[in-house]
């Protein structure tokens, strides 16, 4: 006789895990994070790798370092008191300061405790039967928690040039993200910058202040724009403080949580001489409006842009006092915008000092570095000291440092070698109890500002899923498709997609970031936080909860 046995469902293994939470990052978005889920009562262990709290501004010490967002838009906004009792120094705050803030908010609400410092998560396994993760550090030791969050930051996974012989020079060398503590002097050395995106502009800026002679190593010229950072005076702060209120609900009404919003305007609707006395007070003015409070369509129709990046052109001619040298600072391969726009405080004015030299890699590239210094296919340089200002491997590229694997063993890397898919850029399909805070597909901007309606977010659903008994959560394959297709679907049009970037996954020190893939939502904050805000409300249908 045949007996038909009907499956039954095994009940999950209860293993008692040592933490409810793991955060990855002891920066801007882990600390906070961390904040909201001491609320729930919870046990939470964060792993930092620095010897320190801050992130990105516990690294990136290297001369010059600052925001480009307004200090007063850049704090938390949570705490009435926090805002209260810091006064910031200057409206684009330095480095330092910064740390100093975050190291505050470390002591002001006690977070160290639940921090672990100099520990590198090497791995992160999800574990079916026990419905926990496990993770692993780079002293072999192993920790399991319930939910694993993500708080690697955006530009955190930084990249040397593929270039031979980089390990042979025998004079210093340090990549501006692994920048030392100790102070580090120029005066009197012979100083190589190779890189000119934001870290690089700020670097050389400093640095030809003091150094016998330098010599930039320019493979793309950016459309750079005035910082015209200064002091904050007391009265000024006062007046901060009173319209802290104001101030944020601001940021949250623009695309990119600053305080400069696109201005309606398209640039054909005004005349000639009201567009330039448009652009002379933007380039006039403080901090990012020239980029985010230009009119409507200097980022999406190519004649608009171009007027734009003639204007710039123009500018960079008339700081530059050499005009061979100009030209070479002109971008030629892209438009305004198109990139992540730097601010400086007198940087093309350095090409003007006899101890500056430029040298161009599309005309001479770079062959090899040696002992001493660097080859070029033109020429030989001698250097004390070698400064490489190149960058990150942006988004996934810290994610790609830890071997995350979901359900069935399968990589995250291996699931995003065609680009990124999540859910919300908060969620992935597979990765159950896996949460990224400013993850690819997020709501990009204002970081802070954004760090905080993601980890919200975040807060809420463990809550929810906590509230309800629910032991696994995990997007739907469809959600995630669905918000993938509707991220790409926010870049069509914009000019940006058309450019090799970051902000567009290349990076030509890593092999296989050599294809664009759309890594951010375009859509705009507002838009983000409503689409997640009814995600929410309808009870999370797009996310299967167990």
């Amino acid at each position: 006789m045949n007996v038909v046995t009907k499956a039954v469902r095994r009940p999950a293994v209860k293993t008692a895990p040592d933490f409810d939470a793991i955060v990855i990052g002891a920066g801007v978005s882990g600390l906070y994070q961390l904040y909201r889920l001491r609320e729930l009562g919870m046990t939470v262990r964060v792993f930092e790798a620095g010897s320190g709290v801050g992130g990105t501004w516990y690294w990136n010490r290297y001369p010059g370092a600052r925001f480009d967002s307004e200090s007063w838009t850049y704090g938390y906004s949570f705490s009435k008191e926090l805002l209260n009792e810091w006064d910031w120094e200057e409206h684009f705050a330095s480095q330092p300061e910064t740390e100093r803030y975050l190291n505050h908010v470390a002591d002001r609400f006690d977070l160290r405790r639940d921090i672990q410092f100099s520990t590198v998560v090497t791995s992160a396994h999800y574990q079916e039967d026990s419905r926990l993760w496990k993770i692993t550090l780079n002293d072999g030791s192993q920790q399991t928690a319930r939910l694993l969050i993500t708080a690697v930051g955006v530009l955190s996974a930084p990249t040397l040039p593929r270039i031979p012989g980089v390990e042979s020079f025998k004079g210093q060398s340090c990549h501006t993200h692994n920048w030392p503590k100790e102070p580090v002097s120029f005066a009197g050395k012979r100083v190589a910058v190779i890189g000119t995106g934001a870290t690089g502009i700020q670097t050389i800026t400093e640095v030809a202040k003091t150094a016998a002679h330098l010599t930039v190593f320019q493979r793309t010229a950016q459309w750079s724009a005035p910082l015209h950072n200064s002091k904050v005076t007391p009265e000024e702060m006062r007046k901060i403080r009173e319209n802290y209120d104001d101030i944020f609900a601001r940021c949250q009404e623009t695309v990119g949580c600053f305080i400069h919003a696109t201005d309606p305007r398209s640039v054909f609707e005004v005349t000639e001489a009201e567009r330039e006395a448009f652009w002379e007070k933007l380039y006039g003015e403080p901090g990012f409006g020239i980029w985010m409070g230009n009119f409507r369509d200097v980022l999406m129709d190519r004649d608009a842009n171009k007027l734009m990046s003639d204007y710039l052109a123009r500018k960079i001619r008339e700081r530059v006092k050499d005009p061979a040298v100009a030209d070479k600072l002109v971008p030629k391969n892209h438009g305004f915008g198109m990139r992540r726009v730097p601010l400086e405080s007198g940087y093309f004015e350095v090409y003007n000092q006899p101890n500056v030299t430029l040298v161009d890699l599309n005309e001479t590239p770079i062959e090899s570095i040696g002992p001493n210094g660097i080859r070029t296919s033109d020429a030989d340089y001698e250097f004390d000291m070698i400064v490489y200002a190149t960058g990150f491997d942006a988004i996934t590229g810290a994610f790609d440092r830890i071997d995350i694997r979901g359900t069935g063993g399968v990589s995250l890397k291996d699931k995003w070698s065609d680009g990124p898919v999540t859910f919300l850029g908060i969620l992935v399909d597979g990765f159950p109890n896996f949460m990224m805070v400013m993850g690819p597909h997020a709501g990009l901007g204002n970081f802070p500002r954004a760090v905080e309606y993601t980890s919200d977010w975040v807060t809420a659903l463990i809550r929810h899923a906590n509230e309800n008994g629910k032991t696994r959560i995990d997007a739907t394959p469809e959600a995630a498709k669905g918000w993938t297709d509707h991220v790409i679907a926010t870049n069509d049009g914009l000019l940006f997609t058309e450019v090799d970037s970051w902000m567009t996954g290349i990076n030509r020190n890593v092999e296989g970031k050599e294809v664009r893939k759309v890594m951010r939502y375009s859509g705009g904050h507002p838009a983000f936080r409503q689409r997640c805000d009814a995600v929410a409300a309808a009870g999370y249908p797009e996310v299967s909860l167990d």
